[in-house]
């Protein structure tokens, strides 16, 4: 009696091999621009870092772009939401990646030259030096784009490519029996 599989059934088998690793080929991608467009200056990305809330701010989703969330001050860790959101996305879908605080466009783009006025109150408040300092208005130099999310999309056919080496060395790691 023959244990060996048909030709069908060979190919069924190659075929439920190659589509489990172009999955883990678009989420780990997926995950790996999650990560990139979140990494700090300091460690080597575009994406400021003062208090962390813009990155805190990141969202994902299948079903689509997640929504700036207008005066909202502070978001909550979300990295597990989007872990989530990446690892149950099937493939062929689209994962949409958004952040949600109202300032990121600035951020990203940048600001010329402008004057702050206050919005609901009469005065505007901050402190410079341990004062407390009040005025009717401010003129701010600008912010300067950081472009954390237009580089990391740039990257993307790179990301892929690192993505499908990681998992093709997996996947012969496993052949060698390692």
């Amino acid at each position: 009696m023959s244990t060996k599989k048909s030709f069908s059934a060979q190919i069924d088998d190659w075929c439920r091999a190659s589509e489990a690793r172009m999955l883990a080929v678009f989420r780990d991608a997926a995950q790996t621009v999650a990560n990139e467009v979140r990494k700090p200056e300091g460690a080597g990305g575009n994406m400021p870092v003062d208090t962390g809330n813009l990155r805190r701010s990141l969202a994902a989703s299948t079903d689509s772009m997640p929504q700036v969330q207008p005066g909202v001050a502070t978001f909550s860790d979300n990295d597990s939401q989007i872990t989530a959101v990446i690892s149950n996305a099937p493939l062929g879908s689209t994962i949409y990646l958004g952040f949600q605080a109202d300032y990121a466009v600035h951020m990203e783009y940048g600001t010329g030259p402008h004057m702050i006025y206050p919005k609901d109150k009469q005065a505007l408040h901050f402190t410079i030096g341990g004062a407390g300092i009040f005025a009717k208005s401010v003129k701010h130099p600008g912010t300067t784009a950081k472009a954390f999310v237009r580089t990391t999309a740039q990257r993307w056919p790179q990301i892929v490519k690192g993505s499908a080496e990681k998992i093709k060395g997996r996947v012969e790691m496993r052949a060698k029996g390692r």
